[in-house]
C-alpha cells in the first residue's frame, strides 16, 4: 500500500471512484474539470497499480482547510485506507501552519473516530459555501460538519 499524490493519468480513475459513491448519495460528485485544477490537493492509495482510495486536503482559508473526497474502493473496507488518507491530509496541512480542518460528511460517525467534532454548519466561514452553489443538492444536502484541531 503506497499513499502518493496523483499524476494526471490518475484523474479519470479517481473521478470513477468518487462518483461511484456520488452515485449512491453518499457523497458528492466531482467533475473532471475540478479534479483537474485541484490535483495539487489530492491524495491517493494506490495497490499492486489500482487506486483504492482517494481524499483531498484543500486550503479555505489563513486558519482553515477542508479535507473531501474522501472515498476507498468497494471491497477495501476495513483496510484503514481511510484513516491512512486523512492522517496523510492532516499531515500535510499541518506542514503548512494550518490550526483546523473540518469535513462536510453523509457519515460524520466515521469523522469522529478520528477525533473530529461535530459542530454546526453556521460556525464555518461563509466562503465554504462558494462550492455549494454549483451543487445540485444546495441548499439542502444534509452533509454534517465537522472539526478537528490539528496540534503540535
Amino acid at each position: 500500500m503506497q499513499i502518493r499524490k496523483p499524476v494526471i493519468n490518475d484523474i479519470a480513475d479517481i473521478q470513477k471512484l468518487i462518483n461511484y459513491y456520488a452515485d449512491r448519495d453518499k457523497m458528492l460528485p466531482r467533475s473532471l474539470n475540478e479534479l483537474y485544477e485541484n490535483i495539487r490537493d489530492l491524495w491517493i492509495c494506490e495497490q499492486d497499480g489500482i487506486i483504492t482510495g482517494c481524499a483531498a486536503a484543500h486550503v479555505v482559508w489563513n486558519d482553515l482547510a477542508e479535507i473531501k473526497s474522501l472515498a476507498v474502493r468497494e471491497g477495501y473496507a476495513g483496510s484503514q485506507i481511510g484513516r491512512k488518507l486523512v492522517a496523510q491530509c492532516i499531515e500535510d496541512i499541518k506542514k503548512i501552519g494550518l490550526k483546523k480542518v473540518f469535513v462536510l460528511s453523509y457519515v460524520p460517525d466515521y469523522f469522529k473516530k478520528l477525533g473530529f467534532r461535530e459542530i454546526p454548519r453556521e460556525n464555518l466561514p461563509h466562503k465554504i459555501w462558494s462550492e455549494c452553489i454549483n451543487c445540485p443538492k444546495f441548499p439542502d444536502c444534509g452533509e454534517i460538519a465537522l472539526l478537528y484541531d490539528i496540534k503540535e
